[in-house]
This record gives structure tokens, C-alpha cells and sequence, in this order.
């Protein structure tokens, strides 16, 4: 599942201890297992290779240069929402002509960048979208090409603010006029018809909305493909991982925290989505992006303070919501364990909690860990996705460090800000 483990009482990252890591690098610090996120990629590729499959990583999930570069070594495509996230993949020496473009509000300037560096499609949301990417392709004297998003109204079972296949949701466009609209875009002299897509949400930990949402589409795609010649059908990402007890299978972990909840595995993934995806005889798209990357990464914290009351026990940390906003937005779970193993320390109920002015900065509430110590290095498990890139300089705390290892070795693929870089674009009077 992962490469952090406990190694004769230190808690590691591969082969490295993570109280090396923050000893050498400082905390907060994120570090990510390069041998995870590989492996990942490489045993969801091996799963889904009964189809002319491309997988597509979704860079919303974690943006840094360092791991774009892995996959692109990998042969991964992209999944981008934005145009700095092209501008990420060509510095990372990834392939534009393997990146999709989603996303509801894209720009002239965005779909210009994405026209010039020629993208492989855009997945487009909305009829007026349609028509600005037909105009501006018009003014660039090049064929632009799209796939549009079908809204299969799926319900994923996940957080609403992840649960994007929804009726109500503003994502994609309703199976009832799917039709209509590529009738409509055949007529546009700019675009080529080249796919289409979907997508039912994130952290989806159960098939059952995958192959639903595939059930409700193939006939779609079966007389698109017929009637417009397309020539993929993005499925979108959203596989889950595992947040609740990610320690607890084969590692020495001496308490048990919270009970481990069902993962959904590649295996039982590809399982359910293969078979009828294979009758399209269509090249299949997938956009995986917590799943390649969310258990490859932790956040390292120091403990500052433990405060006492008679309602409560807070273990103050030095990260905060601005460097892992997870718990906060999503109420998002993430296990909390010690860098070094002490079994004599007695077992305590506590919050822990960041030093950001917000009553929601919190990362554990009422969470049973062994008692903290002030200089005490914990461990924020499963951080790999939608941490670091969800971060922000709230308080004007400065952005932590991204370490990577491999193997024995450890790098630094992001520096720690520091306070000039907080006010490097600003402009006094």
C-alpha cells in the first residue's frame, strides 16, 4: 500500500527515518516515497492492460515538479484543470500532447496556452465554452479538439464538496442533451469531436458507483462513437485510499487507532470496469490522482506545547490548517502516529490541534494517541494528495518544505519558504 513503516522502533520512509527528515530539514515538512508513487502507477497501468488505456494523473492531487517528472518518466498523461498546471507538466518535461484539460471556468488565456501547445483535448463543460473554444481556435487557425463532459447523475457516496456526478452539481452536461450538443459542435468549423468524458467524484471507496455511471454511459458513447467517430472515453478518477488505520496492516504499531475501513482495491476496481469497457473497442481514459499519490506522502509536525484543561487535553503542533486543510474543509481523517516508538508512554485522549487563529484548526479531535511531549515529531499519515497543493500562506505562515526519498536517499523538490517570500510580489507605498 505504502513505504512508511515502523524500523526498529523509528518510524520510516523507505529507508530513511522520518526523524531524519525533520532533524535535517525542519517541520512542518511533507515527504513523499517516490517507490510508492511509482508503484502505484505501475500496478494500476498492469490492472487496465486489456485496454488501449491511457492514465491520465490528475495534477489538482499534488503539483509538485519532482512528481509530475516521475510519471511523466512513467509514460503517464495528464489530467489538468488550469493553465499553470500545463505550464507544470512542461517544466516537468511532460508531454503536452498527453494532457486533458478540465474544468468549468477556463479562460481565453488558459485555452490560447492550451490551443498553442496542443493539448489533447479539452473536456468541455458547457455549451457556451463550446463556442469561445471554437472562436478562439478560429483566431489561432487550428483545430481545437474536445470531448464533452457527461454528468451521468451518479450518486459516489463520498463528501459533497468531492461528489461531482450529480444532477445538481456543476460539472458536465446532462445525458439528456448529450446528443444535441454534438450535433450542435459537428457544425463548428473549429472543433473536432475527439472523446468524452466523465467524472462521479473523489475518494470513492466502493466499484458500484464506477460501473453504474459506466452502465448509464455506454449507450451514449456506443452511438457517439457510431454518429461523430470519437475516438476515447474518459472515465474520469476518484479511487479511494486508505485514511483509517494505514499503519496498523503488518507494521508494528503498538495501539490501535481508529478501525481501518474498507479500501477499494485495483484489483477489485479493474474488475468491475474492464469488462464493459473492453466491448467499446474505444481508447479508455483514466484521471487517478489521490490514489497514485495520497498514501505516498506524509506531513511531519513538531509538538510545541501539551495543554492541559479540565474539558480537554490539546496537543499544540507547529503545522496548521494552511499547511493541511483536510480536516478542517472535508473534516477529512488522517492518522496521527510518533516519529520514535516509546511503549512506556501511556495512552491519552487529545486534540490536536495547529497554531492558526481558527477554532477549525485542528487535525485529530478526541483522538487516542501515546502521550506528547513538547520536541516530540508526529507524523500526519496519508498527505500525499491534496496537501501541499491545497496549502496557503493564511497568517502568513510560510509555505513547509517537500522532501522526496528514494531508497536510503532523500532530496529537497521544494524549498521552505521563508518570510521574504511572503511579501516578494507585494508593493509598499
Amino acid at each position: 500500500m505504502h513505504s512508511f513503516h515502523y524500523q526498529k522502533g523509528a518510524l520510516c520512509c523507505e529507508s530513511v527515518p522520518l526523524e531524519e527528515i525533520a532533524a535535517c530539514y525542519g517541520t512542518p515538512v511533507y515527504v513523499y516515497s517516490r517507490h510508492t508513487i511509482v508503484d502505484h502507477y505501475r500496478r494500476l497501468d498492469a490492472a487496465l492492460s486489456e485496454l488501449h488505456h491511457e492514465v491520465c494523473f490528475a495534477l489538482k492531487a499534488n503539483s509538485n515538479l519532482a512528481v509530475i517528472g516521475l510519471l511523466a518518466q512513467e509514460g503517464a498523461g495528464f489530467d489538468i484543470v488550469s493553465g499553470g498546471e500545463l505550464y507544470r507538466v512542461l517544466k516537468a518535461g511532460g508531454d503536452s500532447a498527453k494532457c486533458t484539460f478540465a474544468g468549468v471556468g477556463k479562460t481565453r488565456d488558459e485555452i490560447e496556452f492550451a490551443l498553442r501547445c496542443g493539448i489533447f483535448s479539452f473536456n468541455v463543460e458547457s455549451e457556451d465554452e463550446l463556442i469561445a473554444i471554437d472562436s478562439i481556435a478560429q483566431t489561432l487557425g487550428v483545430p481545437a479538439p474536445v470531448a464533452i463532459r457527461v454528468n451521468p447523475d451518479v450518486a459516489a457516496s463520498t463528501h459533497r464538496y468531492i461528489s461531482t456526478g450529480k444532477s445538481e452539481h456543476k460539472f458536465g452536461i446532462g445525458l439528456d442533451r448529450v446528443e444535441e450538443i454534438y450535433a450542435g459542435a459537428k457544425a463548428l468549423k473549429h472543433i473536432r469531436l475527439q472523446g468524452v468524458q466523465m467524472h462521479i467524484g473523489s475518494q470513492i471507496t466502493d466499484s458500484r458507483p464506477f460501473a453504474a455511471a459506466i452502465e448509464k454511459m455506454l449507450p451514449v458513447v456506443q452511438r457517439l462513437k457510431a454518429g461523430y467517430g470519437i475516438e476515447f472515453f474518459s472515465i474520469g478518477g476518484g479511487i479511494g485510499i486508505v485514511y483509517h488505520g494505514s499503519l496498523e496492516s503488518g507494521d508494528e504499531v503498538w495501539w490501535r487507532q481508529e478501525e481501518q475501513k474498507h479500501a477499494l482495491t485495483i484489483e477489485e476496481y479493474a474488475r468491475a470496469v474492464v469488462p464493459p469497457l473492453k466491448a467499446l473497442q474505444l481508447r479508455i481514459l483514466f484521471e487517478p490522482g489521490r490514489f497514485l499519490v495520497g498514501n505516498a506522502g506524509v506531513l511531519l509536525t513538531k509538538v510545541l506545547y501539551v495543554k492541559k484543561t479540565p474539558a480537554k487535553t490539546f496537543v499544540i503542533v507547529d503545522a496548521g490548517m494552511n499547511d493541511l486543510i483536510r480536516p478542517a474543509l472535508y473534516q477529512g481523517y488522517h492518522e496521527v502516529v510518533p516519529v520514535r516508538q516509546d511503549k512506556s508512554r501511556p495512552l491519552i485522549r487529545a486534540d490536536v490541534v495547529g497554531p492558526v487563529c481558527e477554532s477549525g484548526d485542528f487535525f485529530a479531535l478526541d483522538r487516542e494517541l501515546p502521550e506528547a511531549r513538547a520536541g516530540d515529531v508526529l507524523a500526519l499519515m496519508s498527505a500525499g494528495a491534496y496537501g501541499f497543493a491545497m496549502a496557503s500562506n493564511y497568517n502568513s505562515r510560510p509555505l513547509p518544505a517537500e522532501i522526496l526519498v528514494e531508497g536510503d536517499q532523500h532530496r529537497t523538490v521544494r524549498r521552505r519558504q521563508n518570510y521574504a517570500d511572503l511579501v516578494e510580489l507585494e508593493l509598499a507605498e
